[in-house]
């Protein structure tokens, strides 16, 4: 089975790739750096043309403009050239992913929706890491609700199951999440007790983060973007517990000290 992965070099779909070579699937990478771009529609038929299933996650976010038609004219063409079994990730409760989620369900795939918590490895990877790294702080619009952290290695093996498992995960929306609510004070303290070190925790206004990001070069387009996801994705929610990986994979879902412990060990955090 040959599965296309698209962002293969990001934090999902690197996991996505080296989940499904474990399972002994044959992965194709779809990143830029392999000549496949989601805005050139140009580049999809080579990527695809072959394949047995892909792996979708959409540049930005899930709900970001421009998504649900760039899933929706994918979706068509993988269907097109005999790439029926398709799975997306999406996230929990949030209501922009929705068109997406749905451009994929009418395209004519054996499709499965994956709806992640938010990831635990967004305090290890990305842009939050910098301020944890160099001042100690956290600075985010997370005011004080609560959320179920999810590892990413989870969300990567729900994934190939849903690719591997034949019809059964078809027609599905899978929501996975971790074992326990943390609020994003109570996530940055542990990662201080795994990094050995004090960091903290301040919340802000989407609004003012949203000041913080134009101020750092991020288009207009995009920071409005975010603040009206934060303003709505990060109002409480998400304060659930999903039973997503329990199903799929027959175990709990690893918890988040587990991932701390096993980040600090790289140093990621260290000054």
């Amino acid at each position: 089975m040959t599965v296309v992965v698209t962002g293969a070099s990001g934090r999902t779909g690197g996991r996505v790739a080296r989940a499904a070579e474990g399972a002994g699937l044959g992965v194709r990478s779809a990143s830029r750096t392999q000549g496949f771009d989601w805005y050139d529609a140009s580049t999809w038929a080579d990527v695809l043309r072959g394949a047995d299933a892909a792996y979708l996650v959409y540049p930005t976010d899930v709900g970001a403009p421009g998504a649900a038609d760039a899933v929706g004219r994918l979706a068509r063409e993988a269907v097109a050239l005999g790439v029926r079994r398709l799975v997306l990730l999406s996230s929990r409760g949030e209501e922009r992913a929705l068109p997406t989620e749905e451009a994929l369900r009418t395209s004519g795939a054996d499709w499965t929706v994956v709806r992640a918590a938010w990831f635990a490895q967004n305090f290890s990877e990305g842009p939050l890491v910098e301020g944890l790294r160099s001042s100690g702080e956290l600075v985010f619009p997370g005011g004080e609700v609560q959320e179920p952290f999810v590892d990413l290695r989870d969300v990567a093996d729900v994934v190939v199951n849903a690719l591997t498992e034949g019809d059964r995960y078809v027609g599905r929306t899978l929501d996975v999440s971790g074992p326990r609510l943390l609020t994003f004070r109570e996530a940055v303290a542990e990662v201080g007790r795994a990094a050995g070190r004090e960091l903290t925790y301040t919340p802000v206004s989407a609004r003012q983060y949203g000041e913080q990001l134009a101020a750092l070069g991020v288009p207009p387009e995009e920071t409005a973007f975010l603040v009206e996801l934060f303003e709505s994705l990060l109002d409480g929610r998400n304060a659930c517990l999903s039973a997503g990986v329990q199903e799929v994979l027959g175990r709990e879902p690893r918890d988040f000290a587990e991932f701390a412990r096993e980040a600090a060990e790289t140093g990621v955090w260290k000054s």
